[in-house]
């Protein structure tokens, strides 16, 4: 469903290049999610249910809402949003400690971003908020228990990644 909803969005110079790449797409997608519960991916896939069901594109909403171009959410989500960003960039700079060596596809700040740039917390703050707020309210959770184990989500969900672009290019 995410895949459908992502090769539809119109961009305003065109199909994006990673629009053309379903395999990397893939990738990326199901190991972020390999790092969610259970229940938050069982929510998340409701989310995006509906979402079809009513004719919306979640994928559409990020981008617009990345730009400023939505409407303000609820104070209440923006809360719950806030929190995750917050535990995310300190995951993401935590990161960048321990492998220095290691090039993150996007600065990790809102205040870095660029007209061509876009950073990871801004990417995150537009795709957080295309979530009902029980999906919201179980990911917080997710994060949360993830930090009490010491568990650095990022760094789960690039290992898996880099495995599996890994195992990709030897085949």
């Amino acid at each position: 469903m995410e895949w459908a909803m992502f090769t539809s969005v119109r961009n305003r110079g065109g199909r994006a290049s990673c629009q053309e790449n379903p395999d990397t797409f893939k990738i990326i997608r199901t190991n972020t999610f390999m790092t969610w519960s259970e229940a938050t991916l069982e929510s998340y896939c409701g989310d995006l249910i509906r979402a079809k069901e009513t004719g919306r594109n979640l994928m559409t909403e990020k981008y617009a809402r990345m730009e400023g171009r939505f409407p303000p959410l609820d104070p209440e989500l923006v809360e719950i949003i806030d929190k995750i960003v917050k535990q995310e960039c300190a995951w993401a700079e935590e990161l960048m400690v321990k492998y220095p060596d290691v090039k993150m596809a996007r600065p990790i700040y809102s205040s870095q971003d660029t007209p061509y740039v876009v950073s990871s917390e801004t990417y995150s703050r537009g795709e957080l908020a295309t979530y009902s707020k029980k999906t919201l309210e179980l990911y917080i959770q997710d994060i949360l228990e993830m930090k009490t184990k010491d568990i650095n989500r990022i760094e789960l969900a690039m290992a898996l990644m880099s495995r599996e672009f890994s195992e990709k290019s030897q085949a």
